[in-house]
C-alpha cells in the first residue's frame, strides 16, 4: 500500500539542542545552584543515563523519568548537593523552551518537498514541549497536519497508542504510514508494534548496530532527511 502520511519524532530528528544542553551550559545552569560539575565529563554522563529513558514498564508519561535522567547527567559530571534535585528540574523545564534549539538545515527543505509530494505530514514526540510552540516557533505552520506528545497524551512511544492517536487524527491505516525517528527503541519499534512503516535516521558517520538487522525487517536508515523524498515518492514500503 502506497505512503499517505509521514510522522516525524522531533528531538535529534528534526531539531538538535544547542549550546544550553551541552557541557558548558550543564555547568551554567549548575552554577546558578551552587553546584561544580566538569563540563569535559558530560558525553560520558549522556551516554550513562541513556538507559534510564527506556525504564518505564508502562509506558505512562511521567516528568520524574526526566528529572532523574538529567539528575543522573548531572552527578556522572561530579554534580553533588541539596540543589542538584532542583537543577535538574529547572534543566528539564529548560528544554520545552524552543529557543534552546536548532532545526537541522535539511528539515525545512524535506518537510516541504513531502507536503508538495501530496504526503501528510504529522510529529509523534515523547517531549513536554508544547507542539504548537515548536511549529510555530520555527515557522513550520502549513506544513504539519497532526501532532501529538506524550506529555499530553498520557503515554510515550512505544505504547502503540500514542502511534494510534496520530493516525486517528490523520485518518490513515497503519500500513498507509511511516514513522521517521532517530531510536529504535521508541521510534523503529514502536512504529512497527503499531504496524506501520519505519525509517531510521542516524546521522552519525559510524554506521548504526542496529543497521543489519532493521535492513533485514525492511526498515531502511537515512543519514540524513533529505534521502526521505526519493525514498518515498510513490514508492510502497
Amino acid at each position: 500500500m502506497n505512503v499517505r502520511a509521514v510522522f516525524f519524532d522531533v528531538d535529534f530528528t528534526l531539531i538538535h539542542p544547542g549550546p544550553t544542553f551541552g557541557g558548558e551550559g550543564y555547568r551554567v545552569f549548575c552554577a546558578r545552584f551552587g553546584i561544580s560539575v566538569d563540563p569535559a565529563a558530560f558525553g560520558q554522563a549522556i551516554a550513562s543515563a541513556a538507559s534510564l529513558l527506556d525504564r518505564s514498564e508502562d509506558a505512562r508519561y511521567d516528568h520524574e523519568i526526566f528529572v532523574g535522567y538529567t539528575r543522573h547527567i548531572i552527578e556522572q559530571m561530579g554534580g553533588r548537593g541539596e540543589q542538584l534535585d532542583a537543577c535538574a528540574r529547572e534543566i528539564y523545564r529548560e528544554w520545552a523552551a524552543c529557543q534552546h534549539f536548532e532545526l537541522y538545515d535539511d528539515a525545512p527543505a524535506v518537510l516541504r518537498a513531502l507536503v508538495a509530494d501530496g504526503l501528510r505530514i504529522g510529529l509523534i514526540s515523547n517531549s513536554h514541549r508544547c507542539l504548537a510552540s515548536f511549529q510555530s516557533h520555527f515557522e513550520l505552520h502549513g506544513l504539519i497536519a497532526a501532532a501529538v506528545s506524550s506529555s499530553e497524551h498520557g503515554y510515550m512511544k512505544p505504547h502503540p497508542s500514542i502511534f494510534e492517536a496520530a493516525l486517528k487524527l490523520l485518518d490513515v491505516a497503519p500500513r498507509e504510514a511511516v514513522m521517521v525517528g532517530d531510536t529504535v527503541g521508541h521510534d523503529i519499534e514502536g512504529a512497527l508494534g503499531a504496524g506501520m512503516c519505519a525509517v531510521l535516521i542516524h546521522r552519525g558517520m559510524v554506521p548504526h548496530p542496529r543497521e543489519p538487522a532493521l535492513a533485514a525487517a525492511g526498515v531502511p536508515t537515512v543519514r540524513s532527511l533529505s534521502e526521505l523524498p526519493p525514498l518515498l515518492s510513490g514508492r510502497p514500503l
